[in-house]
């Protein structure tokens, strides 16, 4: 099994199903989900995603079915981890990673002019993607928000953004430029079988200063945006953001960490050597 300098393990799927091997240049799709002692959220939405980005790249489509079977029989079964799958090089393979630190909150720099080429696929913008969330951490924040070259909020280098007006949900119009958040279309689910009106918007960042703002991503779930870094100075609008309260999201991080289920899995769990 190759094994890079980070710990991971990388198994490319074949005929034998998945075994050692693969390749770490930057993928032509790929998606990933946290999983916790084999439960994971969200499995089919992550599928279908990654499905459409294998398709869009002229990828295999017809060995996804079974690359599936042998990602869910792979999962381990305790631990945290947040495994990636890709297609690299017209190879459909898994990515086995330890799940990295989860936070409860983030801070966002408003100097993230969107780098992406290929804005509604995930895997070929990763590497502009992650130089961004650099600078964003260089700069005392945790992630960068991306803006259209109007200024039009569109999300994060890691993440979808929601956010309430009054008591209202509202997301980034999905016209815009953006990828389609598997976990921010659960949130916009529930909000929906709640009863709580959910509003699909165009703005700029001075427009949710004040407001109760959540990132939201496989990783880490709903996050309360705490903080704004270098607003005034790269949003055009020549004042200082604030954060506001968050009131709301600890009833539904609480009830995100309780949607994990089991993937449908066959055959033996890979078991991480150390």
């Amino acid at each position: 099994m190759s094994v890079s300098s980070g710990g991971e393990r990388v198994l490319v799927y074949g005929a034998d199903g998945l075994v050692p091997g693969g390749a770490d240049g930057e993928p032509a799709a790929a998606d990933s989900w946290l999983v916790e002692d084999g439960r994971v959220r969200e499995w089919d939405a992550h599928w279908r995603r990654f499905g459409a980005a294998v398709a869009g790249a002229g990828g295999p489509v017809a060995r996804l079915a079974g690359f599936r079977g042998a990602v869910a029989a792979a999962l381990p079964p305790a631990g945290c981890w947040f495994p990636r799958v890709e297609l690299v090089d017209g190879r459909l393979q898994l990515r086995m990673r330890v799940a990295p630190p989860r936070t409860a909150a983030v801070r966002l720099w408003v100097q993230g002019t969107d780098p992406r080429l290929l804005p509604r696929r995930k895997g070929p913008d990763l590497a502009a993607l992650g130089g961004l969330r650099a600078r964003a951490v260089a700069a005392g924040a945790d992630d960068a928000l991306l803006l259209s070259p109007a200024g039009t909020v569109l999300e994060t280098a890691t993440a979808s953004l929601v956010w309430w007006e009054g008591d209202a949900l509202c997301a980034v119009d999905p016209a815009l430029p953006v990828l389609a958040g598997v976990t921010a279309g659960w949130v916009l689910r529930r909000a929906g079988e709640l009863g709580v009106e959910v509003r699909l918007r165009r703005v700029r960042p001075r427009e949710l200063s004040g407001r109760e703002v959540w990132t939201v991503n496989a990783l880490h779930g709903p996050r309360p945006v705490t903080g704004w870094v270098g607003a005034g100075e790269g949003d055009g609008s020549g004042a200082q953001m604030t954060a506001g309260p968050a009131p709301r999201v600890a009833w539904w991080r609480a009830r995100w960490a309780a949607a994990g289920e089991p993937p449908p899995a066959t055959g033996t769990h890979w078991t991480p050597s150390t």
